[in-house]
Parts: structure tokens; sequence; C-alpha cells
């Protein structure tokens, strides 16, 4: 049976070949530290479980979920009472907020509701690999835009070939940017405004790290611009800010038009959510904030472990202010490998499993990823195990 055309377009995840080589140590007995995958390992708040066992044990909300049900129309209440308490944006919940079954899903259904075959989508690189992996597979033509270090990992939009602006329909954003962790001020989204405007180019912000800033930064939202109705949605999930990551809900604000097709498109796809998931994003949301500077100050500590403790191995690395990842060039001694390669290594020689800059995108090279997804007493191990690394003969 041969795959469709589209999903031999997609690049090869390369973390599925990571977890291959994570288990082939395991096998070895070795204990493996993994800050590769960017999964929270904190727990759901006690008031945000305890909303979804009451809901869960009330029958009614076991059958589908549609759009006119309670349970949605006060999610899609909360979502615009949270979105002006954090950022100051005025939305009419019924039409410019939509529920997803995560922001992942959504950002690739955006993709699928609105490219043609000849449609062009700008995705900066590297990103979050959903961004351009939803445009292959909806059938888009990608084009990257390169992101360095040396411009803070933002995308110079004017260096853009008007071919390319002529055939664009949808540009991918995303600051607090992972895995860069690079961050964006309010003037940054007001330049992306005016440069879209007029150009009928949908663009979509992905701020799921918003909540997660250190060091006084503050996040905003590309819809504090004013303006940035006319083309912009933005996603947003409950995975970070309130470690939901298996819940599996978020949601996208905006555009009335574009997210009334993204909610047409969802619409063939699937029945909704889980309605008890909803009550207890509901409480989430509404619901006191604490849980959330609990879980950032958590962690700032584990960044400034890791950077520390790094730092005094001889692997210098800049400290990010906002999300929870750290993003690293490869050392010096081991610039030759590739960051496929040099993750590979760090497994079979430290036991630390780190993700691979080509993992999200081909201008990733010559980078890797660490997730702070593990307690301080396990990165301080993982810092010894790296050490050895880097003090081997080579």
């Amino acid at each position: 049976m041969q795959e469709a055309n589209r999903m031999k377009r997609l690049p090869l995840y390369l973390f599925t070949i990571i977890d291959k080589l994570k288990l082939e140590e395991q096998r070895k007995g070795k204990k493996i530290i993994d800050l590769g995958m960017g999964n929270p390992d904190q727990p759901t708040a006690p008031h945000i479980v305890n909303e979804l066992a009451r809901q869960a044990r009330r029958a009614e909300n076991h059958r589908y979920s549609r759009p006119m049900d309670c349970s949605e129309i006060e999610l899609r209440k909360a979502i615009a009472k949270w979105y002006h308490k954090r950022f100051q944006v005025t939305l009419e919940p019924e039409t410019e907020t939509l529920p997803l079954i995560g922001s992942k899903e959504g950002i690739a259904h955006l993709s699928l509701a609105f490219l043609n075959n000849e449609d062009v989508a700008l995705v900066p690189s590297p990103a979050y690999p959903v961004h351009f992996n939803g445009v292959i597979m909806a059938g888009g033509i990608l084009h990257n835009i390169p992101l360095s270090e040396k411009k803070g990992y933002l995308p110079d939009l004017g260096k853009i070939p008007a071919d390319i602006i002529r055939r664009t329909k949808l540009i991918f954003l995303s600051y607090p940017h992972n895995p860069t962790t690079a961050v964006a001020n309010i003037e940054f989204f007001k330049d992306v405004v005016r440069w879209a405007k007029g150009k009928n180019i949908i663009v979509g912000h992905d701020n799921a790290y918003s909540d997660i800033v250190f060091d006084g930064y503050r996040a905003p939202s590309i819809l504090e611009v004013r303006g940035a109705k006319e083309a912009c949605i933005e996603f947003h999930t409950c995975s970070k800010s309130y470690n939901m990551a298996g819940w599996r809900i978020g949601f996208a604000v905006g555009n009335r038009n574009i997210l009334k097709s993204l909610a047409k498109t969802k619409s063939y796809i699937d029945f909704g959510l889980f309605k008890p998931i909803q009550y207890a994003a509901i409480k989430a949301l509404t619901g006191p904030q604490d849980c959330v500077k609990k879980m950032v100050e958590v962690y700032k500590k584990r960044r400034d472990v890791l950077l520390s403790g790094l730092e005094k191995v001889g692997w210098d690395i800049p400290k990010p202010k906002a999300t929870f990842y750290v993003w690293a060039r490869i050392p010096n001694k081991y610039s030759a490998l590739t960051s496929m390669e040099f993750a590979a290594f760090l497994i079979r020689e430290a036991g630390v499993v780190v993700a691979p800059g080509t993992g999200f995108g081909e201008y990733g090279e010559g980078y890797v990823r660490f997730a702070l997804v593990e307690n301080e007493k396990a990165l301080r191990e993982a810092i010894k195990r790296i050490k050895h690394v880097l003090e081997m003969e080579t």
C-alpha cells in the first residue's frame, strides 16, 4: 500500500529515531534522563482535576459535544474573559473564540482550511514542526523564512521575494518561540500587522508559551495591536499554562471569518471536546492562577540550575526569557557533527536525551534543544554526565 504523495513530502521525523536510540540504551540497563520532548512533568492543579471528576460523573456529559451546548458556550465566555484579563483584548465569545482539541490540531487544520495546491505558506525556520508539517499535509507550498541567532530569531519579512508574497495565503509566527526561546515585543507585532495589511494573507500566531516567562518579561498578544483582527488569529493551549498536556484542549481567537472556516473544517473531522474537559478548562481559566505562578517558578529554577551547571563544565548558553526550553549551539568540540549525530552521541555516551535542531526544520542545524521537564536533581545528574562527554578524548 502506497502512502499519499503529500505524506512522502514530509521530512523524516527525527524524534522517532531518538526514541529508538533511547530504547536501545534502556535495554542495556542505562538510566536515561529525557530532556527531549516538551512534555510537562508537573501535575495539573487539584481544583482543575476535581472539576473534571465532578463533571465526568454526570451522565449528560458523556454525549457528543456540540457548539450550542452549555459547556462550549461557557467555555467560549471563559476564553474571552481570560483574554481580556491577560492581554486587555476584547473578544466576542460566539464568533471570535474557538475551542480546539489542543492548539496543534487547530494549527494543522488552519492549513487544511485555506491552502490550495498553488498557495504558499510562510514558515520561519526553525519552528514547531506542525507549522511546516501541516502545510505539507494540506498540499500547500512551504516557503521557509530563515531565522538567525544574530537577528534574535525574528523573521525579516522585507526580504521575502515579491513573487512569493503574491502567492502567499498564510504565515505562521510564534513568540515566545519554540524551539529557540526567542521573544518579541509589541513593536514587532505592530510591524507584522502593517506588513500584512492589504496583502490578503492570514497571520496565525502560536502563543502557547505566553505564560511561561521570566525576569520581568511580559509576552504580548498580536491581537493587542490595533487592526490585528483584520487578518490575524492566535492559538493558545491549556497544555503549557496549566500542565494539561494530555487533556488535549486549546483554543484559537481573533478574526471571525478565519475562525468560521476553521470551525467548518473541524466539523467534518471531529465532534468537539469531551464535556468534562471543557468544564475543567473553564475552571482553569477562571479559577485561581497561583498554580501558573508556581509552575513558572519551578521552570525558572530548573533553567538556572541547567545553565549555571553547563557553564561550569564549559558549555556557555544564552539565558532564555521564556518557554521551558534551552536552545544551545553544539559545543565547538563537536561542531563537526550534525545535530542528529550529536543528539545520538549524547544518548549513547551520557544517557541524556535532547532534541536535535533539525527536528524543527533545516535552519535548526547546529543546535539542540533541552526541555526542562525533569526535576533539579535529574538536571544536576545530566550536567555531570555531559561534563564527562565534554572531557572525553576525541
